[in-house]
């Protein structure tokens, strides 16, 4: 079975994310979608809050499945029995910190590969930093996040 784990923030999920879960769902039997817990971050919404966000957004797919984790990705992605891990690049300034942390992860765990995938074209601007500003100064969202994501992020910036 070829599995792939595919980890972020994902806070919140907005079309880039969901670009390349559509992706690799069709390349891989199974692909856990992680969410990561550092307790060095401050996420807008909560791991349960950004969980259920995911569930909903991916649904349609019986391949896909999200669990939260913490400590270090590889560690997480061997207990799951993960082949690859998945990572999203936008522009070539996301490749710089991807080099560096494949190149950790592969030292941590000689076994795993990484697979990078660019984002299509038109969500290449998005990252959740920007859906975060832009919805709090009220700006609409609705071509970078879905309506869940959208009328979750409403509820945090009402003013």
């Amino acid at each position: 079975m070829r599995i792939a784990l595919y980890p972020g923030s994902f806070d919140p999920v907005h079309y880039g994310h969901l670009d390349i879960i559509e992706r690799v769902a069709t390349l891989f039997d199974e692909v856990i979608v992680a969410v990561a817990v550092n307790p060095r971050k401050k996420p807008l919404f909560t791991t349960e809050e950004r969980i259920d966000m995911l569930r909903s957004t991916t649904s349609k797919y019986s391949n896909i499945h999200i669990e939260s984790f913490d400590g270090l990705t590889v560690n997480f992605a061997l207990k799951k029995r993960a082949q690859v891990i998945i990572r999203g690049l936008r522009a070539i300034t996301d490749f710089e910190n991807e080099f560096v942390f494949a190149l950790t992860n592969k030292k941590l765990a000689s076994e795993l590969e990484t697979l990078y995938l660019m984002t299509r074209a038109e969500y290449s601007f998005i990252s959740s930093n920007i859906v975060k500003e832009v919805a709090y100064y009220g700006g609409c969202v609705s071509e970078m996040v879905p309506p869940i994501v959208a009328r979750e992020l409403s509820k945090k910036f009402i003013k």
